[in-house]
């Protein structure tokens, strides 16, 4: 039997003359009110679309050259070849709900086809993705309590190994007497008893010392990786602090010596502004910031309470799951290398996870409460990165305050020194890769420059996943290829070859 758009069509083997009954029978169907007219035209187009010569006894749906049309006017070939048919809403009124009404109308693809998958939502999907993922954990964790049991010991909250940190707390207390350095120098700079050369030599020398240091102070003690790692971010920090200091002021100073006035005024140097500076979330130097208006004291509680949780997470897993698989495992560059890819991939897992966390423990929460005490009003700290389609991309949005820094006082000035873009990328990355080897390197009391060949390993990176991005034009592609090389590879390794290298240092010293 044909199928129509007609609720009671008729079989082809039925009469011509029942058929033109029924179009009768339906054109008088309409009810006398408002709508009659509204209801008249819907049948008539209706039985129009019957066809008055069905030819065979079949009966026609359309024309298909008026069908090709429609799709070619709006550019839309494929639908004219799966053929639009009329909806539902096109029915007579009174035979929607009848039991010869038609309920494939038109030709719709499947969810999941090629076509329509990613004009779905897939929020279920998400949340089983979400339900699974906590299922397996717990699994997970129930598992190695069962099999080790709580592995975490009263050394976790409190070592005695951290009394003979002291030095490393004495160095952290006077750090901040370069910023007063600093000050000074730029307060004869403005008053103009020393020349520019001589302040740029002098800037040098204090951002050098920044460094220098606590550098000496970690070499000399036999101080943990952990307090190290402290202080040595807490000297990183002071000393890009220190640079932009220095190169905005002499922005300033420069701009107001020109003859274009309208481009900045000297405000002169404020101490009270430097010491703002240097405590604020920020490492770029500026005279003035946005500010808020008040201290939302409940929110401040509230964060502060979420960072004891997730750094007592991070805590958890690596004592629980990290610590006990690089303890069961050998150096990465030594022996099988079957066995060495298990590891890394069976570290990869709880490495994510405590990088996760403490991500959203510095750049989310401290950084956060630290804008609030202070009244910090620009708070990007950190963009999208997790959608990143390119490295290129992650290592722009996922540390928004070095970012602006390298952005203002390298990436640019190199840039309008006639530097090619190229050029001026690795040297960003360089000068990233000398800071993330001392963050590193000089805590472990490492010098094989792991992390310096691990961020320089990034320029290739950002080519290899730049060209995936224009071959496959598929933002999907680009950010796996990020999440494997930087999450599943790359950490793991990295924690993987400085722990070996840190036992057997220990063991050549014992």
């Amino acid at each position: 039997m044909a199928v129509s758009k007609n609720p009671e069509t008729l079989a082809p083997d039925q009469e011509p003359s029942k058929a033109s009954d029924l179009r009768r029978r339906l054109a008088s169907s309409a009810v006398p009110d408002s709508s009659s007219r509204t209801s008249s035209s819907i049948t008539e187009s209706w039985t129009t679309a019957l066809g008055e010569d069905s030819g065979a006894g079949a009966v026609r749906i359309g024309d298909p050259k008026d069908q090709i049309g429609e799709a070619n006017d709006i550019g839309e070939k494929k639908k004219a070849c799966l053929g639009d048919r009329v909806g539902r809403d096109e029915v007579p009124v009174g035979f929607v709900d009848r039991p010869s009404a038609p309920v494939h109308v038109r030709a719709v693809e499947s969810p999941l086809s090629s076509d329509t998958i990613f004009q779905q939502s897939h929020a279920g999907l998400f949340n089983l993705c979400v339900v699974v993922l906590i299922a397996v954990n717990s699994r997970l964790i129930i598992e190695n309590l069962m099999k080790y049991g709580l592995l975490i010991g009263s050394g976790f909250f409190f070592s005695s190994r951290l009394l003979r940190d002291w030095p490393l707390l004495i160095c952290s207390l006077t750090l901040p007497v370069f910023p007063l350095g600093a000050y000074m120098v730029e307060k004869l700079a403005y008053k103009k008893f020393i020349s520019e050369p001589v302040v740029v030599s002098l800037h040098v020398i204090l951002v050098i010392g920044t460094i220098m240091y606590p550098v000496f102070i970690i070499l000399r003690c036999d101080s943990t990786v952990l307090s190290g790692l402290n202080l040595m971010l807490f000297a990183s920090s002071i000393c890009l602090k220190l640079v932009s200091y220095a190169h905005a002021n002499y922005d300033l100073r420069s701009s107001s010596n020109s003859i274009d006035k309208g481009i900045h005024k000297s405000q002169g140097v404020s101490f009270k502004s430097l010491v703002y500076f240097i405590m604020a979330p920020t490492l770029c130097y500026q005279p003035s910031y946005p500010q808020t208006i008040c201290i939302r004291k409940g929110w401040v509680i509230c964060q502060l309470v979420k960072l004891v949780i997730f750094t007592g997470v991070m805590g958890f897993i690596i004592e629980q799951y990290i610590d006990p698989i690089i303890k069961n495992s050998q150096h990465p560059l030594k022996g099988n290398v079957l066995y060495a890819m298990e590891r890394v991939l069976k570290l990869s897992i709880p490495t994510l996870y405590v990088w996760l966390c403490l991500f959203y423990c510095t750049f989310h929460l401290w950084l956060n409460i630290l804008a609030e005490l202070l009244h910090f009003g620009d708070r990007e700290f950190y963009k999208d990165w997790w959608n990143a389609k390119t490295i290129e991309e992650y290592w722009r949005m996922w540390n928004m305050p070095v970012h602006k820094w390298m952005l203002r006082h390298v990436y640019l000035p190199c840039i309008r020194n006639g530097i090619p873009k190229g050029v001026a990328m690795v040297i960003s990355f360089f000068i990233s890769a000398i800071f993330h080897e001392l963050c590193i390197g000089i805590p472990c009391h490492i010098f094989k420059l792991w992390a310096f060949m691990g961020i320089m390993f990034q320029v290739p990176l950002v080519i290899l996943t730049k060209y995936l991005q224009n071959k496959f034009k598929n933002a999907m592609v680009g950010n796996m290829v990020f999440w494997f090389f930087f999450s599943i590879y790359g950490q793991p390794m990295c924690v993987l070859l400085y722990y070996h290298d840190v036992m057997n240092r220990k063991v050549g010293t014992e």
